[in-house]
């Protein structure tokens, strides 16, 4: 640590929890009880007291990550941490997420607008002290006065285009290396046959491309192929729900838990709110009010994982000289032209000019060459109105009011799954997706033909839903919503089901589930495309070289524990396997491609591991130029025995929990980051917790938190978080869920308040001032 960073003290920026503070504008007071664990339990008279009280409690514990949101969202990181986040700006600010925001805080109803302003009321109550968070001083800054329509800028930031929009960039950009007739094998492994959403638990056949489907974005693509070849993908969750009558306690059960890249610190927060119209407890989003993904009131519990419904469309668009004007049927539009300036710490001003079509901004390619891609997202091209819908959830009093509370919701798409106090459960697939052809879900498609325009959006009645299901159970993780030939078309990129199977046969196994027995579930740790690795290796022959490695992964059961030595050569295997295939398929040339450059990129090694397990299943072979899996297969084991690992995988799998800044400011990496407890499991486990293939096996991803919802006995529900609820790096609270979190288990959801009053860590309270 350098002289500088010692000059600063941590502990001097702690917030202060106790003494009594002033927000303007209120109408009663505030109490705010913080509980052993340092989560913040917010009580105002009216609704708009506990919003204002919710803003300052969370200004106190994640004020800069709020504007640290704030900045990505709307591309400015930039100015905070230099070079680095120059790309992550231009892609901000080309989809205009600034603009978009402003745009729905003035669409939204009386109540959403006095929520964000008596919220913003709060966080700017809190600015006033000037007890700010450490980072500002490493930074050199202040915070930004909060305003009404951030929240929304930061909701849209947590879900910046995930889904589609990165497997059509991949296809498009291998399509001219591996041609017309394999395009569609690149996509997520299916495990050999689709298991539903809706109805809960139905195979269906796999996902085929007809020709229709893929030949207009072929043809658009391999027609400028010569011109073009001259995401990383986070996000996934698990959830379930047990209606009462098949409980042990006669109460429905629901559970589960989202996976994302761990940030530090966690994109979610713990938090209570109540007033005389409500009682909520849930994970919020640092700078937004309301409870949107997961939580429960006095009468409905809900939980979310991302649907995978497409609702991004990527345009080939052909331009005059100077991109001037683009093609659309018989006529040259004129092409839109915004100049913007990206002010970048410790370097030079970048200037961009983002070229705009009906169909929206250029992403990637050089229109002034000709030829570019525009990407249409409901995200942004589409006026929203989701925190209306957020307000009208907190009322919900049944699974069914919960439903059309969420009616109009698009800021990403959702699995809601929830239960009420009645004992019913349900799903409801909660997103805006545009009616278009299916063969915009595939590829990039022809910007000039007309013929791949969207035509409003599914309506609300249409979109995947089912309550009280007759086998009385549900299970969403990600994988496909309906059949794949149900219209109007909603997906084709899902991920692998092997989640969702073994949530299934757990809970089948359990005769009369309780809330006790969920977090074994969580803690799952068989991987099956690790089995299936496994017996393909048993059947094939393999060198004798290799003996010891092999012995190792035949004599393993599958499971990514992280004590186990055959996890992590099983791991080191997989990767081999990939990266041979990658070479020989020439696939790795992708990342020539500007197709592959949108920020935050996309890498050959990632996209490929998760396809590779569909083609060796059904020993495809044709991505191979002669070779055979079984000669790749064993390449891949004598390479590895020749260094085989000998740690385990939780050595090398565990990750380091790093502050957002410890990379561009590494004098105080030692202060911001913190080291994680040692854990299991991997991309394809219940218990998730994933890396990147391109980086090695040191986690990147996993499960933000873990909950279970006993609903209507609500003092007996539980959760976590993976590090703690405070953002502060010296706070005890920071890191103080981690050890419980890494081994599967939960601490108290503390819903009963004279409860939270006997045993508060902290007492605060707001006036008016």
């Amino acid at each position: 640590m350098t002289a500088t960073s010692n000059r600063i003290n941590p502990a001097d920026h702690l917030p202060d929890y106790v003494s009594p503070a002033q927000v303007k504008g209120l109408l009663g007071h505030v109490d705010i009880w913080r509980d052993a664990w340092g989560i913040p339990h917010v009580r105002g008279g009216t609704f708009q007291d506990a919003f204002a009280g919710l803003g300052f409690a969370q200004a106190q514990d994640r004020l800069w990550q709020m504007e640290a949101l704030l900045r990505r969202g709307t591309g400015r990181y930039a100015e905070w941490l230099g070079p680095r986040a120059v790309a992550g700006d231009v892609i901000a600010r080309q989809m205009n997420g600034d603009a978009a925001s402003r745009r729905d805080f003035a669409l939204l109803g009386d109540e959403a607008k006095a929520m964000l302003v008596a919220y913003a009321r709060g966080v700017n109550a809190f600015i006033a002290l000037r007890r700010w968070p450490v980072e500002y001083k490493i930074l050199g800054c202040e915070p930004a006065a909060w305003e009404p329509w951030h929240s929304i800028a930061v909701m849209r930031q947590i879900g910046f285009l995930m889904g589609s929009v990165w497997w059509k960039l991949w296809r498009a950009a291998a399509l001219p290396i591996v041609g017309a007739d394999n395009i569609a094998k690149l996509r997520f492994d299916d495990g050999g046959s689709d298991l539903l959403c809706v109805p809960p638990g139905v195979e269906s056949k796999r996902l085929a491309a007809a020709l229709a489907d893929l030949k207009p974005g072929i043809s658009a693509l391999l027609a400028t192929a010569q011109e073009q070849m001259g995401a990383e993908l986070d996000g996934g969750s698990n959830n379930w729900a047990i209606s009462a009558e098949r409980t042990a306690t006669g109460r429905a059960i629901v559970a589960g838990d989202p996976h994302r890249v761990l940030e530090m610190p966690n994109m979610y927060a713990q938090a209570h709110l109540a007033c005389d119209e409500f009682d909520v407890i849930g994970l919020t989003v640092p700078g937004v009010p309301g409870f949107p993904h997961f939580g429960h009131t006095a009468h409905v519990a809900w939980c979310v994982t991302h649907a995978f419904v497409d609702i991004h469309d990527l345009y080939v668009e052909q331009f005059d000289a100077g991109a001037r004007h683009y093609r659309f049927k018989e006529e040259m539009l004129p092409a839109t032209h915004r100049p913007e300036t990206i002010m970048v710490r410790g370097g030079n001003d970048v200037t961009i000019d983002v070229v705009e079509t009906q169909h929206g901004p250029v992403i990637a390619g050089d229109p002034t060459k000709g030829v570019a891609l525009a990407l249409k997202s409901v995200q942004f091209a589409v006026p929203d109105t989701s925190f209306d819908c957020m307000v009208r959830m907190l009322r919900a009093k049944s699974v069914e009011q919960l439903y059309e509370a969420t009616r109009g919701f698009a800021l990403l798409d959702h699995n809601v799954v929830a239960g009420d106090t009645s004992g019913k459960i349900g799903h409801r697939v909660r997103a805006l997706v545009p009616k278009r052809p299916r063969s915009n879900g595939w590829l990039p498609v022809p910007g000039w033909t007309g013929e791949h325009e969207w035509d409003g959006m599914v309506p609300f009645e249409e979109m995947p839903h089912t309550i009280a299901p007759d086998k009385g159970m549900i299970v969403t993780a990600n994988n496909r919503v309906v059949e794949p030939e149900r219209e109007p078309y909603l997906s084709t990129d899902p991920m692998p089901p092997h989640r969702t199977r073994r949530i299934w046969l757990r809970l089948k196994e359990l005769k009369r589930p309780s809330p006790e027995q969920m977090p074994a579930i969580h803690r799952d740790l068989l991987s099956i495309p690790a089995i299936e690795i496994r017996e393909r290796l048993r059947a094939i022959g393999l060198p004798a070289q290799t003996k010891q490695l092999c012995d190792l992964i035949l004599g393993w059961d599958g499971e990514m524990r992280g004590d186990s030595v055959a996890a992590a050569a099983y791991s080191a295997v997989r990767l081999e396997l990939t990266k041979l295939a990658l070479r020989r398929s020439g696939i790795d040339k992708t990342t020539d491609s500007d197709f592959t450059k949108v920020a935050p990129g996309l890498f050959p090694e990632v996209q490929f591991w998760w396809t590779l397990p569909q083609l060796l299943r059904s020993n495809d072979e044709s991505l191979l130029k002669g070779a055979t899996w079984n000669e790749l297969l064993r390449e891949a084991v004598v390479t590895v025995s020749k260094n085989a690992p000998t740690a385990d995988w939780g050595t090398l799998h565990t990750p380091k929990l790093k502050h957002a800044l410890s990379v561009a400011f590494p004098e105080y990496a030692g202060q911001l980051d913190k080291d994680c407890a040692k854990i299991s499991g991997d991309n394809d486990c219940v218990f998730m917790a994933g890396y990147s293939m391109k980086l090695g096996f040191q986690a990147t991803s996993s499960a933000l938190s873990r909950y279970v919802f006993d609903i209507g006995a609500w003092n007996n529900c539980r959760w976590i978080v993976f590090h703690g609820a405070s953002g502060h790096p010296v706070s005890p609270h920071y890191a103080n869920q981690n050890a419980t979190w890494a081994k599967g288990e939960m601490v108290p959801m503390l819903y009963d308040w004279e409860a939270i009053k006997r045993g508060a860590s902290s007492h605060q309270t707001l006036s008016r001032t």
